[in-house]
């Protein structure tokens, strides 16, 4: 098969990397070739970062934030820079829409309001520069005058994945620049596509030399990011282990670390909640990145006397997802990022039926589909909470059904976890859905869906990270606070009472 539509993105160096504010050549001719999900066809080349480009891309930014205008520009200055990228990133729409679809399998339905998404992020944190309190007057015993001082953090790694690659990246380039950092982006090798758009968009606004380097690279040279001292900051989105490796090293040099890792998030169902409700809901929001979201309910925990026909409904939604190209607008599921990908999600269905699980619906390909990396819609019943498909994280369309003897029991299996990214409880009555959230040992709770705000804050407890992305909260770890005391009041605070 092939997609509905001709591929529309047209990288304008794709031969080359972004750095120090231009289009460089790689050290060596090594690249990364991306396929069309889809159709499993190339879709396009970038170049391969290797360890003498990820040095230079370190050196132009740390350049760029040592001796560089853009920390000391004021935030209304730097305000200006992320409104001019808003609107190139607005400009940009199809391409975005059409390398996200393609990349990650995305539907291209939800592909297409990525750019305003990102648009209205870079606007947000610009509208921070006159509000947010990056100089306060503090009392002070120690002087006549007391300042607390919130200054940028310095340069920043940011390394993000292949799933949402534009929506999760300007949740840490928006308040980076906005708090005066400098950046060294790096690429997934997955889906490159999206970050080479934004460099464009950084050549294009006139960002300062070296404030926004763009690279794509594998482990190995991400890891000589995470290690080098010139890097004063890494904010990373992956998996649990990948973090885990990443705290480490920056713990070896005490960098600092934003972490927004994994999740394996449960969705607790009180008796009070129509199970038809809750098996469409959960289908409905299971199917919209092909379950390639860290924030997804994997974990279903209903009554146990009430798990059969739970797990009949949740089968009946989830097998009638019309599953297909992410271009045609009667698909509701489209296919998973890669090979690797697929056969992981295959893996682990294998091993949910090796350790006795009920395999209700799914599992494979779906059948009207001979090429590209889908899977059909999964279903498991009668899930032991200790087996490996309710431990780990699948990140595909695989959902576990685990029985719980009531309230409390089910508030037990779901926080029976390492992590602690999100989680949801379906209930008619708002008091035991706001009691239940404050037993729920989650970053993020919902009520009756899927839900997570970024203009709020987003971010795990326990093994699911570090810190906070989105909203105010999400420009703190930008920052560094530091006290100042002066014998006296500055020409600026002589009017403030």
């Amino acid at each position: 098969m092939t997609t509905s539509s001709e591929p529309q993105v047209r990288l304008r160096h794709g031969d080359r990397l972004f750095i120090g504010g231009e289009w460089v050549m790689p050290s060596t001719d090594a690249t990364i070739v991306v396929t069309d999900s889809t159709s499993e066809e190339q879709f396009f080349t970038v170049p391969e970062a290797r360890e003498e480009d990820m040095s230079r891309a370190i050196q132009a930014a740390r350049r760029a934030f040592d001796t560089g205008p853009w920390p000391g520009m004021s935030h209304g200055e730097r305000a200006e820079y992320l409104r001019a990228i808003a609107g190139a990133l607005r400009a940009r729409g199809p391409v975005i829409a059409d390398i996200w679809s393609r990349e990650s399998g995305v539907l291209h339905v939800m592909a297409q309001h990525a750019a305003e998404g990102a648009a209205a992020t870079f606007e947000y944190y610009a509208s921070l520069a006159d509000t947010f309190p990056f100089e306060e007057e503090r009392s002070t015993t120690s002087g006549p005058f007391g300042l607390l001082v919130r200054e940028p953090v310095g340069v920043v790694g940011a390394i993000i994945p292949w799933n949402v690659p534009m929506g999760l990246m300007v949740y840490k380039l928006a308040p980076a620049l906005l708090a005066g950092c400098t950046i060294v982006l790096k690429l997934s090798p997955e889906a490159p596509g999206e970050g080479y758009v934004l460099a464009e968009v950084a050549e294009e606004v006139g960002l300062p030399s070296g404030v926004v380097n763009v690279v794509a690279a594998d482990r190995e040279v991400s890891e000589l990011l995470v290690r080098d001292p010139r890097v004063d900051k890494i904010t990373f989105t992956g998996s649990t282990a990948a973090g885990r490796k990443i705290a480490a090293i920056c713990g070896e040099r005490i960098a600092r670390c934003t972490l927004e890792l994994g999740g394996k998030s449960a969705a607790v169902i009180l008796d009070d909640f129509d199970l038809e409700t809750v098996a469409q809901t959960l289908s409905d929001a299971e199917r919209m990145l092909t379950g390639q979201v860290c924030a997804s309910l994997t974990r279903v925990v209903v009554s146990r006397h009430r798990h059969d026909q739970f797990l009949e409904a949740l089968s009946a939604a989830f097998s009638s997802v019309r599953v297909g190209d992410p271009f045609d607008p009667e698909t509701q599921m489209g296919p998973l990022a890669s090979k690797r990908q697929r056969e992981r999600v295959l893996q682990y269905v294998d091993k949910g039926v090796q350790d006795g699980a009920k395999l209700v619906t799914g599992g494979g390909r779906p059948a009207h589909l001979d090429r590209g990396w889908f899977v059909e819609p999964t279903v498991f019943g009668d899930v032991d909470n200790s087996s490996t498909i309710a431990r780990e994280e699948i990140f595909g369309p695989v959902l576990s059904v685990i029985a719980a003897d009531d309230e409390r029991d089910a508030v037990r299996v779901a926080n029976d976890t390492i992590y602690g990214l999100n989680a949801s409880v379906f209930t008619n009555d708002v008091e035991r859905a706001r009691a239940v959230a404050g037993e729920l040992r989650s970053g993020t709770v919902g009520h009756n869906a899927l839900r997570g705000d970024f203009g709020i804050a987003f971010g795990g407890f326990k093994q699911s990270g570090i810190g906070r992305e989105g909203g105010i909260e999400g420009l703190y770890p930008f920052l560094e606070t530091k006290t100042v005391i002066l014998d006296g009041r500055p020409e600026a605070y002589k009017d403030v009472h």
